[in-house]
């Protein structure tokens, strides 16, 4: 294969549009060239809150790009989805650094998918294999303690693997579509008792005069954010945590994403009182925030759940992925899902004590998912 050269670059616009759209998949709300140049212009994924870019860039003898991952070096462990808390305090116990690391992922939103973007054909495994490599290499040079790939493909993942990185597990809960129709189709798989609890949980939320709107990101106007940011934000101060997002950066990805980013606003008397904030691909809907400034019955159910299943059954989305945690979604129907990250570890002593903990607590992860899987309300179609 002809020579490739890898650049680390200090910002995502630094970065073709062009390339991004060449190299990226189609269509998908966190991986093209507005997503997270807006994040890192807002300071989202900035330095103030640890994050620092170094996206890796392959190019060509012509200095054409043909690989792009998408790579940050990071201060602390917030927003990444890494679980690597008890890592960093194992590293301190015994006087090592664990922080800076290095990690491919996307900010604050813990969404699989592809990591290592590369055109399809021939060439694309070393062009993988090549930016693999400059990572660890980034590593190694700049006494780094780790790389992390958060949440890659499942195709990458093997090929991870096998460039020595540790793999960890999770579960995240995820609804499919199982050819249900419409929202009726969908509950005539539940049984009827739990039928009942759901239309139970929708009536409550009708019954209180909450109307719902489903709108687009082109179609909310600039000077309606600050009014559904401070929803946003009310979840985190609740629960004492830092909201990342500003009013700015989601009016910018509304307006850069269009139709990719989807807000379901539950208003009383014409003012909204609650938000879930989504976004989308051509097959799948990411729920990502939720935020509300009351209490109200069943209503975190009906916009984070229940109209998000509507709209993929109306849009024709066959996968809807809620966000990170979260064990009530399975009474609701979203299933059990394994997740998988990769790990390289540049100390070889700590590499192997943490490859034996992953081995270790990987049954544990498996049988805690065909565990939950009990509790759906129906029973998941053979594969």
């Amino acid at each position: 294969m002809p020579p490739i050269t890898i650049t680390a670059l200090s910002a995502a616009r630094q970065i073709e549009r062009e390339a991004w759209e060449h190299l990226a998949p189609g269509g998908h709300p966190f991986l093209n060239a507005d997503f997270l140049n807006l994040l890192e212009q807002h300071g989202t994924a900035g330095p103030s809150c640890g994050w620092h870019a170094r996206h890796l860039l392959a190019t060509d003898a012509d200095g054409a790009a043909i690989g792009i991952l998408p790579t940050y070096i990071k201060a602390n462990s917030h927003g990444d989805f890494v679980r690597d808390w008890s890592w960093a305090a194992a590293y301190g116990q015994l006087g090592k650094t664990y922080y800076p690391k290095l990690l491919s992922g996307l900010p604050h939103t813990p969404a699989s998918g592809p990591r290592l973007l590369v055109a399809s054909g021939a060439g694309g495994d070393e062009v993988k294999g090549q930016l693999i490599e400059a990572a660890k290499a980034l590593v190694a040079d700049n006494g780094f303690s780790s790389w992390h790939v958060a949440l890659p493909a499942d195709d990458e993942v093997d090929l991870l693997r096998a460039h020595g990185l540790l793999v960890s597990h999770d579960v995240q809960f995820h609804w499919r579509d199982h050819g249900y129709g419409d929202f009726d189709g969908f509950l005539a798989a539940f049984p009827s008792a739990k039928r009942r609890k759901v239309r139970a949980e929708r009536r409550k939320v009708a019954d209180s005069g909450v109307a719902v709107d489903v709108r687009h990101g082109d179609e909310i106007a600039p000077e309606e954010w600050p009014a559904l940011h401070r929803l946003y934000t009310a979840t985190f101060d609740k629960y004492g945590n830092y909201a990342a997002f500003s009013a700015a950066c989601f009016a910018d990805l509304a307006a850069a994403l269009g139709r990719r980013m989807v807000v379901f606003i539950a208003r009383q008397r014409d003012a909204p009182v609650a938000v879930s904030l989504c976004f989308r691909s051509d097959d799948t809907l990411y729920g990502r925030y939720w935020g509300s400034n009351g209490d109200f019955h069943s209503l975190h159910f009906e916009l984070c759940f229940y109209q998000g299943i509507t709209y993929c059954l109306r849009e024709g989305l066959t996968t809807f992925e809620p966000g990170a945690g979260g064990e009530h979604k399975v009474a609701r129907g979203f299933a059990p899902t394994i997740v998988r990250s990769c790990h390289w570890i540049e100390d070889a002593r700590m590499r192997q004590l943490i490859g034996q903990f992953l081995e270790r607590n990987r049954p544990a992860v498996i049988a805690y998912a065909e565990a939950a899987a009990q509790h759906l309300p129906f029973k998941m179609p053979a594969t």
